[in-house]
């Protein structure tokens, strides 16, 4: 997602962007100006149990970078993004062209799969391989040199962003009217119900905010913890007011119609999630964990908790949603926090990158 608007911004500030994986990201949209799409075809061989994605990655780097004329090749996530990469500006190398490599680190790849010490050695090599490094947050800068103890590139802390421009602001009141009919209050969730997540934490909450308000909880998202959740629910007797929407293209929507955003994960190396509900207004009740206190701010946008403290998050989320006042504070000022990663801040730090990059590149070349 965030490579995606990163590529469109780009294309529409007049770079050529082009995208290359193995199936077209959700929010790049059928057609837009100065961007295009390749498609990373992946073969079924006999010979192989699981098809060699990371080297028909690396070979398509290749052919668009020779044909395509790229100036440089930026790639999400260490493994196997980057190491395709470095294989794919070796190859190029020897005919003669150059093809800088930066590297952006988003979490997993560093807080779960740098734990994994089979992934160790081809992730601490992607990284000091790439001509730069960012990190989403200065949390999953010091993460990457407290896992990858030979990490010996500097890392660069370039945060995640949101595209407030193209947000939807207007209150879709016969939605809202439609989930809470009785003018409850209504809180929110989004993940990818990974057991990371803890989304059974958020059902703990709701439950208890329940007891002293009316709510609804609305669940955007699904994965491999639904069955838990819904049965959670079951005991708890909560059923009739949680809904599960599934996955949704576009949660903002849901977002635009809830007063309060819950996030429980137990490790999150950002949080975009808090910002895109802070970018429409939502205030925030989450863990302190990684790199959310970088963006949801304790008493400001919201409240931070320790993992696993339901009962303290539910008397917060009662805080903020007893008073319309206050709401509308900790909404005011969950926006005016959000405007400090709108895109058009963000951008230049990249395009600053690149240059640097290029730059740099030239003058070894040189």
């Amino acid at each position: 997602m965030v490579a995606t608007e990163l590529g469109k911004a780009l294309a529409d500030k007049g770079h050529e962007v082009h995208f290359i994986t193995y199936n077209q990201p959700v929010r790049l949209g059928l057609f837009h100006k100065n961007v295009f799409y390749h498609e990373v075809a992946i073969s079924e061989y006999p010979l192989f149990e699981y098809p060699p994605y990371e080297l028909v990655l690396a070979s398509k780097m290749v052919d668009v970078a020779k044909y395509e004329g790229l100036d440089l090749v930026h790639v999400h996530y260490a493994i196997p993004h980057a190491s395709a990469a470095i294989m794919a500006r070796q190859i190029l190398e020897e005919e003669g062209i150059s093809l800088p490599v930066i590297t952006t680190l988003h979490g997993t790849d560093i807080t779960l799969l740098g734990k994994d010490a089979s992934f160790e050695p081809v992730i601490t090599y992607a990284i000091n391989k790439s001509d730069a490094v960012t990190a989403v947050s200065a949390s999953l800068k010091r993460d990457t040199y407290a896992q990858l103890r030979n990490v010996k590139i500097d890392v660069e802390v370039i945060p995640n962003f949101v595209c407030l421009e193209g947000m939807k602001s207007d209150i879709n009141e016969d939605m809202r009217l439609a989930y809470a009919p009785k003018g409850e209050r209504i809180l929110c969730h989004i993940s990818n119900f990974r057991p990371v997540k803890r989304v059974e934490d958020v059902i703990r909450v709701f439950a208890e905010v329940r007891k002293k308000l009316p709510c609804k909880l609305l669940l955007v998202g699904d994965g491999p913890e639904r069955h838990k959740i819904e049965n959670l629910c079951r005991q708890l007797q909560t059923c009739e007011d949680v809904i599960m929407l599934g996955k949704l293209k576009n949660p903002t929507e849901v977002l635009f119609i809830s007063d309060l955003f819950l996030l429980s994960s137990e490790i999150e190396s950002f949080g975009l999630a808090a910002l895109e509900a802070m970018a429409c207004k939502v205030p925030v009740i989450s863990t302190n964990t990684g790199g959310i206190p970088e963006v949801n701010v304790q008493g400001v946008t919201g409240f931070l908790s320790d993992v696993g403290q339901v009962e303290e998050m539910a008397n917060n989320a009662v805080y903020i949603l007893s008073d319309d006042k206050r709401l509308a504070h900790f909404r005011d000022q969950a926006f005016d926090k959000a405007r400090e990663f709108e895109i058009t801040k963000i951008l230049p730090m990249y395009e600053s990158l690149y240059e640097r990059v290029l730059a740099k590149t030239r003058t070894i070349t040189k």
